[in-house]
């Protein structure tokens, strides 16, 4: 690497996580703290698969303990509903309950949204292209599994062929029909395409 790509680099990163800490707001926005409103955000766009605290402490790269902790914060104030598995006693499925997609609705992050919303169509796909190759990157080097959705995993089947009594889509992986509205969901089942191209 030479020197000036190595600059280059320097500065990006720089500037990545200099947008990190804006978008978190002043730490502690309406009442929450930059913990609490990932985890807020996660369980709001992970898919019925991925809406555990383990998931959410690898998406959140913490301890499964400090990610309990964050959880059960919200889940004390009103902002998550804890539903046992009915498959596996030990975890249980978080969802926003009404007074937390309320509060969503006035998260700070969105700011930094609409800033990446107000980008001409090509450079945002630029933008979403070359971040989710930094997170990949790290992903692999640190050995975390990458997170994504179901429009660019490999997982993801479209059932063509189908009956009509069939689904649209199927996740491979656990056998299980899949609807249009959470293919944009967050997945920790995540296994990206050969050549990381989005699926129709």
């Amino acid at each position: 690497m030479s020197r000036q790509t190595d600059k280059r680099a320097t500065t990006a990163a720089e500037m990545v996580s200099h947008v990190a800490r804006l978008a978190q707001g002043d730490g502690h926005a309406l009442g929450l703290t930059s913990a609490q409103w990932t985890a807020l955000r996660y369980f709001g766009r992970a898919n019925r698969f991925s809406r555990t605290v383990t998931a959410f402490a690898d998406y959140h790269a913490t301890t499964r303990g400090t990610a309990s902790q964050t959880v059960k914060s919200l889940v004390t104030q009103g902002y998550l509903s804890r539903t046992p598995s009915s498959t596996d006693g030990r975890s249980s499925r978080l969802d926003l309950t009404d007074k937390g997609r309320t509060l969503r609705e006035q998260d700070p992050f969105d700011d930094l949204v609409g800033a990446i919303a107000d980008l001409p169509p090509a450079l945002q796909s630029q933008l979403t292209a070359a971040l989710a190759h930094v997170m990949g990157r790290l992903a692999d080097d640190r050995g975390k599994r990458p997170f994504g959705t179901c429009t660019a995993c490999s997982y993801l089947e479209n059932c063509i062929c189908r009956q009509p009594d069939d689904p649209d889509h199927l996740c491979a992986l656990v056998g299980q029909p899949m609807a249009a509205t959470e293919l944009d969901e967050i997945c920790i089942n995540f296994e990206p395409c050969g050549d990381s191209s989005e699926k129709p």
